[in-house]
């Protein structure tokens, strides 16, 4: 990928990064033109967005508070983890999670 790409998509990369609700700001914000370096950190950002929701919704109903400081902190390291990424222009994936994310939330543009 050229410089020119990464350089158009990394505001769109930068704000998935800041919340859910960035994340679908910049999903619009990416329908067109389409950007390929955006469109693979919007995919991780949504990602890291949802297995956050998913865990602290299952840490709900067992009701374990040190659970949920362990999802935050575990949340805290992948988001930072992504959005360096974003900041340095890199193509990194999350461990473990990150391919998985570019297959299965193919319907972000």
């Amino acid at each position: 990928m050229d410089g020119q790409t990464i350089r158009e998509g990394k505001t769109i990369a930068i704000i998935g990064y800041l919340t859910l609700i960035g994340t679908f700001i910049g999903i619009t914000m990416n329908i067109e033109p389409k950007n390929a370096y955006a469109r693979f950190h919007l995919r991780q950002a949504f990602g890291i967005h949802m297995v956050f929701f998913v865990f602290a919704i299952m840490n709900n109903m067992w009701g374990n508070l040190y659970g949920f400081y362990g999802i935050w902190v575990g949340y805290l390291v992948l988001w930072i983890y992504g959005f360096v990424g974003a900041l340095n222009q890199k193509f990194n994936t999350i461990p473990f999670l990150g391919p998985y994310f570019q297959k299965w939330f193919t319907f972000v543009p």
